[in-house]
């Protein structure tokens, strides 16, 4: 199972999304500032999770996510629209 996610700076306005295979294990280094794309946005809250059977289901969904729509999408969870 895969997991695609997005979590939200609570700090700043920023939103990011990805994917893996261990959710608990990557918001820990999102938070711990390993990841070099998200280290300047810590801490991170998960503001919306979904799972896929497969890696390829899963790049899909976050290839949605990251589309127009798909940010549309995420800012309606965010109550910004």
């Amino acid at each position: 199972m895969y997991t695609v996610y997005v979590i939200k700076s609570t700090t700043r306005n920023y939103t990011y999304v990805g994917l893996t295979n261990n959710l608990e294990r990557r918001l820990f280094d999102h938070n711990m500032g390993y990841n070099k794309t998200t280290k300047p946005y810590c801490p991170f809250d998960v503001i919306y999770t979904e799972e896929c059977p497969d890696r390829i289901s899963a790049r899909n969904r976050e290839k949605y996510f990251k589309s127009g729509v798909g940010r549309e999408f995420i800012k309606s969870l965010l109550g910004q629209v």
